[in-house]
């Protein structure tokens, strides 16, 4: 058995069942576009595979032997399941989809990213599922690389690597967050004003953000005072204290519809923070991370952040 299936190809499959529709080697071979010395060669290569002869002459035409017409209705599904199976290219139906659908973003990504899509995802895929997950820098790859996130949304620069394709959605300026009643909103917010005053920093996963690469850059150092790991611990800290924190502007909006805090600008002209959609090369071609791409990019490819 090994030594037939080594011997059989796909194309020899294809021949039979071209053989066994049109029971002749001159129209078989017009019909899958070979030469006719071709198709006698392949029917040879048949014969001695199943060691039978297949086909034999009878006036104008091939006949099959019983042992072309045994193989004939399983070829036939072969040929069958080849076709509508492994060439024809899958498609993804949004309106029919039962599809999980796991984005690697960190928690600002939740809000800001979340929401809009769930309402989209209702209206056009309502089976679909959407699910989080909070990644540090070296295990984000490996998780869009495994498969265990399809997409990566908001700033990994990180993934910034061959394998990774990105597509950007818009840019994130970054603004001032202070308490209301803070001494620096009666007037307009200067440098030295600000260089004077005590800072809270947020480092995700301990990392530094575009903004502290900047001030590097520029030597210019702030009185930081305290250094949290999530954004969003930042609400009652600068609620409590004279602070002032540095954050980008839709993470300060959020904050600004749940908390007494006013947005202040920056006296700083810092390079905004580009926000992008990541994906590994694997799913490239995949037809729901492609459609779901498609979404993200239309909710969110703008310059203006729309929040919920």
């Amino acid at each position: 058995m090994d030594s037939v299936l080594k011997a059989m190809d796909l194309n020899l499959l294809v021949l039979l069942d071209a053989m066994l529709e049109h029971r002749g080697v001159t129209r078989a071979a017009a019909a899958v576009g070979l030469s006719q010395p071709a198709m006698s060669a392949a029917l040879t290569r048949l014969r001695r595979i199943f060691n039978d002869p297949l086909f034999v002459r009878s006036g104008s035409e091939m006949q099959p032997t019983s042992r072309a017409l045994e193989l004939a209705l399983p070829v036939r599904q072969v040929m069958d399941t080849v076709r509508g199976e492994i060439l024809q290219r899958s498609r993804f139906e949004p309106h029919a989809a039962e599809r999980r659908f796991v984005l690697l973003t960190p928690d600002l990504g939740e809000i800001q990213f979340v929401p809009a899509l769930l309402r989209q995802l209702a209206q056009v895929a309502p089976g679909a599922r959407l699910a989080t997950l909070a990644r540090a820098p070296q295990a984000a790859a490996e998780a869009l690389a495994s498969g265990a996130a399809d997409l990566a949304l908001g700033y990994f620069p990180d993934l910034h690597k061959v394998g990774f394709m990105q597509q950007k959605l818009f840019d994130n300026g970054v603004v001032c967050l202070v308490r209301r009643g803070h001494p620096c909103t009666a007037s307009r917010l200067t440098l030295p004003a600000y260089l004077a005053a005590s800072h809270a920093v947020v480092k995700p996963d301990g990392r530094e953000h575009v903004f502290d690469q900047y001030l590097q850059r520029k030597r210019i150092e702030r009185h930081v005072v305290v250094e949290l790991s999530h954004f969003f611990s930042l609400l009652p800290v600068i609620e409590s204290s004279d602070l002032i924190a540095t954050v980008p502007r839709d993470m300060a909006e959020v904050c600004l519809r749940y908390g007494e805090v006013c947005i202040v600008d920056a006296p700083l002209r810092a390079p905004a923070i580009p926000i992008h959609q990541t994906w590994h090369e694997r799913v490239h071609r995949d037809p729901a991370n492609v459609w779901l791409r498609g979404i993200i990019h239309a909710l969110f490819a703008s310059a203006t952040v729309k929040l919920p």
